[in-house]
């Protein structure tokens, strides 16, 4: 039985019902197919994606009963394990975008069976650092949703949904518990968004858009920094924070509700501000010497285990900041020249993906 019930719904969205959201929605699709037919840069990036394709349809799926990641050291064989299965989020992404481009059968087909055979063994545990890992799968299901045989539908909305109230209802997500608060939450967010999207299922949305704002005022502070920040004396934290909130952020804009990239919280704070103030940082301004005085032992513990960039007085790197960047050019595309600089100019088959998300 759940245990938390949605009680405000924001207007906006009382009676919406989304298509799209999470992926690329039918005019995305179609720019996407005229540019492989017209553009000689697309069309050879297109054709190694194909060839990646191809291939996933001759293997078969490898879900885990139980995904860990989280506060595991590198080489720890459940980690080890997990990644290992985790390789399937990119094989179903890959084939359900095949379908969309192409319409052959056989990759919706495949990629029923990679998401049917996650949806039959695995089991959500509530961590949102090893659920944000499903990223993917979501978006792959939000491609093919409208031509999922009903069988199997049911059957992965059902693991979807579970996936999604087992965040909400986490002993992680009680008051009092860093967890509630920290990067763990923004993941949390994210995740529990993304799902109701992707189910059009208005109940987790609002649930994700309410506690958005509740996250921008209490992890995020009016000077730019974070709660991640300051405990973990780390940028890499900082970002890890962004990322998933950007996401968010994005799916509700595109759902046409509220810019959150520019709300501002009861005491200042904003997305915008934490993502400016991390500027001067990626273009060689400012340094930043991570983790010397980090309040988090787990970052210790990687340290002494030779896990590269968490050594205390490792310097930042501005390419960590790429996630970030890539996302907030959604909103502000005054960065684009930034990320260009940050990326090295490289334009890979993932950049076209993104690009084609952005606001025109």
């Amino acid at each position: 039985m759940r245990k938390f019930v949605v009680t405000i719904a924001f207007a906006s969205f009382s009676f919406a019902s989304f298509g799209q959201i999470v992926s690329l929605n039918t005019n995305e699709t179609a720019k996407l197919k005229s540019a492989i037919k017209n553009d000689t840069e697309t069309q050879k990036l297109y054709q190694g994606f194909e060839k990646s394709a191809l291939k996933y349809l001759d293997e078969q799926p490898n879900p885990i009963d139980t995904i860990r990641t989280e506060g595991l050291l590198k080489g720890n064989p459940k980690k080890v394990k997990t990644q290992q299965a985790l390789a399937d989020m990119n094989k179903m992404f890959t084939l359900a975008l095949a379908y969309q481009i192409n319409g052959d059968q056989k990759y919706l087909n495949k990629c029923v069976e990679f998401l049917s055979a996650w949806a039959k063994n695995n089991k959500p545990n509530g961590d949102p650092i090893d659920d944000t890992n499903l990223d993917p799968a979501v978006e792959a299901y939000d491609l093919i949703k409208k031509d999922i045989p009903a069988t199997d539908k049911k059957e992965i909305e059902k693991w979807l949904s579970e996936t999604a109230w087992a965040e909400i209802n986490s002993k992680r997500m009680k008051a009092g518990r860093a967890t509630a608060i920290n990067n763990w939450n923004a993941h949390r967010l994210k995740e529990v968004g993304e799902i109701g999207y992707a189910l059009n299922n208005l109940e987790l949305i609002n649930w994700a858009i309410d506690n958005l704002k509740s996250h921008i005022n209490i992890n995020l502070y009016a000077d730019g920094t974070s709660l991640d920040f300051k405990e973990r004396d780390a940028m890499h934290y900082h970002i890890y924070d962004l990322e998933p909130m950007l996401k968010l952020a994005i799916m509700i804009d595109r759902a046409k509700g509220n810019n959150f990239y520019t709300y501002e919280s009861p005491k200042g704070s904003s997305i915008k501000k934490s993502v400016e103030w991390l500027i001067p940082y990626i273009k060689g301004e400012k340094q930043h010497e991570e983790y010397v005085n980090t309040t988090v032992k787990f970052d210790r513990d990687r340290a002494k285990n030779n896990e590269p960039g968490f050594a205390p007085g490792s310097m930042f790197q501005p390419g960590l900041a790429l996630p970030v960047l890539r996302l907030s050019v959604y909103f502000d595309p005054t960065q684009k020249d930034l990320l260009q600089k940050v990326s090295g100019g490289q334009h890979n088959w993932q950049n076209v993906l993104e690009e084609l998300k952005h606001k025109q």
